[in-house]
C-alpha cells in the first residue's frame, strides 16, 4: 500500500473502533453523567502519558461547555498538587490498561477523601475498574497503526467517549450558545454572540427621506447612502417606513415613465424590521435570514432611528 492507502486504513479502522464502543455504553455512562452533573466542586481528569493528552483535551472540553474541570499529573499529586482536591469533586481517571502504576498509586489517595471516581479503561476487570464507582469501557479490539502498539485508536475512543460525556452534561444543564460564548469571548463565536448591534451599527450618514419626497430625489439619497436603502422619516423623528434598491427596481418597472410622478409613500414598507441597540448579533442574523432582508434598522422604544445595521456588519 502506498501512504494515501495507509491513511485510509488508519481512518477506517480508528471509525470502525469508535463505533465499538455504541454496544458498550450501559447504565455505567448514565451514573458517571450523574454523578458529574451532581458535582458542586469540580471534576479533576488524571492521566498518564497519551491518556494524560487525551485527560487535559477532555478537562478542556468540559470546562469550556458549562462542567468546571482540570486536568492533573498523578505524579504531580505527591508533590503537592493533592491540596487542590475536596470532598466536593469528582476524579475521572484515564488508563487504556486500567493498571497503570502510577495512576493506581494516586487511587488510594482519592478514596482516602472519599472523592467519587470515574474509571474510563479498556479492561472492565482492571484494579482501576474494581476501585472506581462506575466504570466506561472504551475497550478496542485493535490499534490502528501497523503494529497494535502506539495508542491510536484507544486513544481515540478515550477522546470520543469524554466528548460524548460533555455533549451529555451540555443537553442535561440546558447549556446555551450564549453560555459558551461566555467561555470564549475572544473567539470568532463568542464575538458574535457576545457583540451587539450598538457594538457595529452605522450611525453617520444615513439616508433619510420623507414619505412625501418624490422618488426621483429619493433615489439620488438612497444612492449616496450606499446601504442600499432609503428610511421615510416623519417630522417627529420616528420612522415612517422603508425603500430599498428592490422597491426601487420593481416600482420602476411597473409605472416606467409615470414612476418619477410616484412618492416615497407609494412604495415603503410601513413596518420595517426594527431590533434594540442591546439585541445581539447573534439574533439579528437569524432574522435577516427568516425575512430575507439585508439590513435591520436600531431604535429607540420611542421608535427613533439610531442607526442601521447590515449584512457586512454582521461579519465580524
Amino acid at each position: 500500500m502506498n501512504a494515501r492507502e495507509y491513511g485510509i486504513k488508519c481512518i477506517k479502522d480508528e471509525a470502525e473502533a469508535l463505533l465499538g464502543l455504541i454496544p458498550m455504553m450501559d447504565e455505567e455512562f448514565d451514573r458517571a453523567v450523574e454523578l458529574m452533573y451532581r458535582c458542586h466542586g469540580k471534576i479533576i481528569v488524571t492521566g498518564v502519558g497519551k491518556s494524560g493528552h487525551v485527560g487535559a483535551k477532555i478537562a478542556a472540553t468540559l470546562s469550556s461547555t458549562g462542567t468546571p474541570s482540570f486536568f492533573i499529573n498523578p505524579l504531580d499529586v505527591f508533590h503537592g498538587d493533592l491540596g487542590v482536591m475536596t470532598r466536593d469533586d469528582v476524579v475521572l481517571a484515564i488508563s487504556n490498561s486500567g493498571q497503570t502504576d502510577e495512576l493506581l498509586r494516586f487511587i488510594p489517595l482519592v478514596l482516602q477523601m472519599q472523592i467519587p471516581i470515574i474509571a474510563m479503561s479498556g479492561n472492565k476487570e482492571s484494579l482501576l475498574a474494581k476501585y472506581a464507582d462506575c466504570h466506561l469501557n472504551v475497550c478496542v479490539s485493535h490499534e490502528a497503526d501497523p503494529l497494535n502498539l502506539a495508542p491510536t485508536s484507544s486513544a481515540t475512543a478515550q477522546m470520543v467517549m469524554g466528548d460524548a460525556l460533555a455533549v451529555a452534561l451540555i443537553k442535561k444543564r440546558n447549556f446555551q450558545p450564549q453560555d459558551f460564548a461566555q467561555f470564549h469571548p475572544g473567539g470568532e463565536l463568542g464575538k458574535r454572540l457576545l457583540t451587539t448591534a450598538s457594538d457595529v451599527m452605522r450611525t453617520e450618514d444615513l439616508p433619510r427621506i420623507t414619505p412625501d419626497m418624490r422618488l426621483g430625489e429619493a433615489i439620488i439619497l438612497v444612492s449616496k447612502g450606499k446601504l442600499g436603502l432609503g428610511i421615510a422619516m416623519n417630522d417627529d423623528d420616528t420612522i415612517a417606513g422603508l425603500i430599498t434598491d428592490g422597491d426601487i427596481r420593481r416600482a420602476t418597472e411597473r409605472w416606467q415613465a409615470e414612476f418619477f410622478n410616484h412618492a416615497v409613500s407609494d412604495i415603503m414598507t410601513r413596518d420595517p424590521k426594527t431590533v434594540s441597540p442591546q439585541m445581539k448579533i447573534s439574533e439579528i442574523q437569524k432574522i435577516m435570514n427568516k425575512y430575507k432582508i439585508h439590513s435591520v434598522l436600531v431604535t429607540d422604544k420611542k421608535r427613533h432611528l439610531l442607526g442601521v445595521v447590515d449584512h457586512y456588519s454582521c461579519m465580524i
